[in-house]
């Protein structure tokens, strides 16, 4: 029988307390991919993501009569810097999860003449700010000074308020397996996945695309839960090739239709992180959806897919990081 891993016996103690099942090898059934001969099944991101929004509430509800958190709801504050048309519908998206399942959404709206010490300066305000729990700089920024400056401003953001999962403390955490705040489209990729319920251990996972916001710790969610992951960038030879041995495919390339359909082999799962806009304005993936379909065990749709989890696991953040400013003593500044 298989041993359970160490990282379930940490995360039953962890924010993510819950999960710990899904890191116990023996919880799951057959290794590897059975292919049951069924094709093109969706998973269904935002139906999901709806679900997980429904169990936040009623956990929220029930730590607001505990009088450890004083009757508070957990704050969360969203940074929009100018006026990107495709950011206000992302914040939008946010503010609507956020009145959802309970948590107080604030909009700190700059303007784009902002200078990166003034956006320094309200991000030290929200630091010291104990009623905010998370703070969320919507990316991009729309200068290139303040482009230059994008890393100095995430890493000024403290790490226990990083609901986003960006700072390197928490990147490193999920390196060292003992996560505190998780990427939140990695995190939600997992969710995902285990929908399926294909066994995540020892399964042959490809991720094409190398990002620091989905590729690097996507690899690190997957080997945290025993899978064999091999990960594709700019520089990968016979691209097709590994495509067509992966058990579980992750694509987070920005480029619509870089995977074929005919690439995907009979009864894998599919995930495409990608969301991209057409000359005919239709959004499409990175993935050639239709033809894939024909060949894959389990896809998800775009949109109404990937994008619905990154937006609840950002709720979730927000949740383990008001449970963490009441149980512990808040990290200081990018520490």
């Amino acid at each position: 029988p298989a041993m359970p891993s160490a990282y379930s016996s940490f995360v039953a103690t962890s924010p993510y307390g819950e999960y710990a099942h899904r890191y116990d090898p023996g919880s799951y059934g057959e290794a590897g991919l059975v292919d049951d001969g069924i094709r093109g099944r969706i998973i269904d991101g935002k139906g999901y993501a709806k679900k997980v929004r429904e169990e936040l509430k009623v956990k929220l509800a029930a730590k607001l009569e505990d009088p450890k958190y004083n009757g508070r709801a957990p704050g969360l504050t969203v940074v929009l810097v100018g006026e990107n048309p495709a950011s206000k519908v992302y914040v939008g998206q946010k503010h609507k999860a956020c009145e959802e399942v309970g948590i107080t959404s604030t909009q700190l709206q700059l303007a784009s003449t902002t200078t990166v010490e003034e956006l320094l300066e309200q991000v030290d305000r929200l630091n010291a700010d104990d009623a905010c729990d998370g703070i969320l700089v919507q990316l991009p920024l729309p200068t290139p000074e303040l482009q230059a400056a994008e890393e100095q401003v995430l890493l000024r953001i403290r790490a226990d308020k990083d609901v986003d999962g960006f700072h390197p403390f928490n990147l490193g955490c999920l390196v060292a397996r003992a996560p505190r705040m998780r990427p939140c489209t990695p995190w939600g990729v997992m969710h995902l996945l285990w929908s399926t319920g294909v066994n995540p251990y020892g399964l042959r996972c490809v991720i094409v695309g190398a990002s620091n916001i989905v590729g690097r710790p996507m690899m690190l969610e997957l080997l945290l839960n025993g899978a064999s992951v091999q990960i594709a960038h700019r520089f990968t030879r016979d691209l097709e090739g590994l495509v067509r041995d992966a058990e579980c495919l992750i694509v987070a390339a920005g480029k619509p239709g870089l995977v074929k359909g005919d690439w995907i082999k009979p009864g894998a799962i599919v995930i495409d992180v990608g969301i991209n806009r057409l000359e005919n304005g239709k959004l499409a993936g990175d993935v050639d959806f239709e033809e894939a379909k024909q060949r894959a065990g389990w896809i998800t749709p775009v949109p109404g897919g990937v994008g619905p989890m990154t937006v609840a696991m950002l709720m979730q953040n927000t949740l383990v990081a008001y449970e963490m400013h009441h149980t512990e003593v808040p990290a200081a500044n990018g520490a």
